[in-house]
């Protein structure tokens, strides 16, 4: 009960920083003034809204989950933090794939069928991006140089680089 008000007064403080910064935006004349800021607003006002509601009707017994459960978690957190970093210079498809067959075997520890999963989605999702729904500035994949994984990777630690 107390676990919930405390992660709701956590996320009701999140949500109002969020719609705070959402508020400074900046806006041109052809954009119009509120467009841009209307969906981080919206997300900023769910966030707060569902706070509140953890806040003021907790639930009585909350079950935690299991220790193996919080460890999946961190992993899956750390694959997707290091493939938002390593789309950039490696392209879509490989670190696309990596990132799914990671995850593909965390939910079904198999893993010829969590590769088959990695390649088919990596595959799969860069068509439906590239050609279905046209954006054409997605880049199957880089040859990268030692420099640009550095620069990359370094945004995951904190205070080292030169950014």
């Amino acid at each position: 009960m107390a676990s919930d008000r405390i992660f709701g007064l956590i996320t009701l403080i999140t949500a109002v920083a969020y719609i705070a910064a959402a508020t400074q935006i900046q806006t041109n004349l052809f954009s119009g003034q509120f467009l841009p800021k209307l969906f981080p607003l919206l997300i900023g006002a769910v966030a707060a809204i569902s706070s509140l509601v953890l806040i003021f009707k907790p639930d009585p017994d909350p079950e935690w989950p299991q220790s193996a459960t919080w460890l999946n978690m961190a992993i899956a957190v750390a694959v997707l933090s290091v493939y938002a970093v390593l789309i950039t210079p490696l392209g879509f498809i490989l670190p696309t794939m990596f990132a799914a067959g990671i995850i593909s075997y965390q939910i079904a520890p198999n893993a010829r069928n969590a590769t088959l999963s990695g390649i088919g989605l990596s595959l799969l999702l860069f068509a439906l991006f590239k050609y279905a729904l046209g954006l054409g500035n997605i880049v199957a994949y880089k040859i990268p140089t030692l420099a640009s994984l550095w620069d990359a990777l370094t945004i995951l630690i904190p205070f080292v680089g030169g950014h």
